[in-house]
């Protein structure tokens, strides 16, 4: 079975300058394999060579030197194109049609029968948060309300692949839940997802694997359990009701110790400290357990670390 995308030496440089242009690189050698069936993010800091990879799949732009492959073929292979999903990240659509009428358009663009126009922009509507708003123009809608129009266009051809340029951009809190569970839902479907984004705790908990990029090269790749040391580093433990003398024992004790309000704090304990004996202590002296929480490695700690790294060798000329 042929991997839903692969890229081999995939660059492309633009050039820049008025009087003596010369080549920027952009991307740089990018060699990487997207398999059916998996959610892959994409990520890195601005101008790090995603959006620029994502243009090159969808053939918007050419590349310098290199190729790519959707399913085996060429991007550009029409039956190919018939099986993807695409989300630019500032998507635009003519403002004066409705929400409805931008996805029945694109519908009949794939060929979807006529008897079943009408259900399917209804359910991907529902599926993105657009309610009553599906019959305003437009023109009316914000900048999230017009991401998720995006989202559900992307969609509308029930795609085998789905390629996101920065899916949450613009959402609020709610609209980003109902992407991350219309992700999901893909992925149990087997749908393909491929997906940039500057948010890594959405990557962290939607991905199989991820490909981590900076000043336009691939830095890291692979699954994020293999990715991050996932070790215990400490506990985060948040109580009330805490004595002065609790508070003065406490602070020879624990790691740190931040009052949030009188008799509040958050207390940071070393990874050594067993926390059940260390509870029960503090229930006992009258004080309120009001959470618990391990600290460990996340996909953000583990992605700054690599950046961060990335940019040092190329301070360094390395």
């Amino acid at each position: 079975m042929a991997a839903a995308i692969e890229t081999d030496d995939l660059t492309k440089d633009f050039l820049v300058g008025f009087w003596r242009p010369r080549p920027y690189p952009a991307l740089q050698g990018l060699t990487m394999q997207v398999d059916q069936g998996e959610v892959f993010g994409f990520l890195g800091p601005n101008g790090a060579g995603k959006s620029t990879t994502i243009k090159l799949l969808m053939q918007l732009i050419f590349p310098t030197r290199g190729q790519a492959r959707i399913f085996g073929r060429p991007p550009g292979d029409v039956a190919v194109r018939r099986r993807i999903g695409f989300l630019a990240e500032n998507p635009y659509f003519y403002d004066y049609l409705t929400a409805e009428e931008v996805l029945t358009y694109f519908a009949q663009l794939y060929g979807t029968p006529a008897g079943d126009l009408k259900p399917r922009v209804s359910r991907l509507l529902d599926e993105v948060g657009i309610g009553h708003e599906r019959r305003l123009r437009l023109r009316q809608f914000s900048k999230g309300m017009l991401q998720r129009v995006g989202i559900a266009q992307a969609l509308i051809g029930e795609p085998e692949l789905v390629i996101l340029d920065e899916p949450m951009s613009g959402l609020d809190p709610l609209g980003r839940r109902q992407v991350r569970d219309l992700i999901l839902r893909l992925r149990a479907k087997g749908t393909t997802v491929f997906f940039s984004s500057h948010i890594l705790s959405d990557a962290e908990a939607l991905c199989s694997r991820v490909g981590i990029m900076a000043q336009g090269r691939m830095i890291a790749s692979g699954r994020v359990n293999d990715l991050v040391a996932f070790e215990l580093k400490g506990w985060d433990v948040v109580v009330a009701n805490v004595s002065d003398s609790l508070r003065d024992d406490l602070s020879g004790r624990v790691r740190a110790l931040v009052a949030l309000a009188p008799g509040r704090y958050t207390l940071d304990l070393a990874p050594d400290i067993k926390p059940e004996p260390f509870l029960a202590e503090l229930s006992s002296r009258g004080a309120t357990v009001e959470s618990l929480h391990p600290v460990r490695d996340t996909l953000e700690d583990y992605f700054l670390r690599q950046v961060k790294g990335a940019e040092t060798r190329q301070a360094a000329g390395i």
